[in-house]
């Protein structure tokens, strides 16, 4: 028997409840990862993978609190539509193995895609979310992922491009 559409339309919602879960597994994950890599790394980038660390601590704050919170309670229950970049952003809470020593461009570049999946979910969440403290913490969250997705692009290039690794 075939799926109905209003079926189809359900299957590809999820609550705020689901992608707050899945979202602060995600900063979690990220900050234990950056946190034991922060003294494996060399000098070279050490001080970004510490401030990687922060980063995701605070946005793991951010979702904690925003979970705690009562006068939403009825906003994290509605269901939105499912983003094109949900398995991307999931598949980033499986860690790779960098090993004890790990490469200055290896680090980068799982870096960058973390911080590139993370903007195109929260970019999409904001667009998918209704108006109120989530979709701003969904644009806010967007906007800093950005910036540090820009920033680690330039370091990007100066260390791999310059001869630097």
């Amino acid at each position: 028997m075939p799926e109905g559409k209003g079926y189809k339309k359900l299957k590809a919602q999820t609550s705020l409840a689901d992608i707050l879960s899945v979202a602060t597994e995600f900063e979690r994950t990220a900050r234990d990862f950056y946190s034991d890599l922060a003294g494996k790394v060399s000098k070279n980038i050490r001080y970004l993978v510490e401030e990687l660390a922060e980063e995701e601590q605070r946005h793991f704050d951010l979702f904690s609190e925003l979970s705690r919170r009562k006068d939403i309670e009825d906003q994290v229950s509605q269901l939105v539509d499912t983003p094109a970049s949900n398995g991307k952003f999931s598949d980033c809470i499986h860690l790779p193995e960098l090993g004890d020593k790990p490469d200055d461009q290896e680090v980068l570049q799982f870096a960058l895609g973390r911080e590139h999946a993370a903007m195109e979910q929260y970019h999409s969440l904001a667009e998918s979310t209704p108006a109120g403290p989530i979709q701003d913490l969904f644009r806010f969250l967007a906007d800093e992922e950005t910036q540090h997705k820009n920033e680690l692009e330039k370091l990007y290039y100066e260390i791999v491009h310059s001869g630097g690794v």
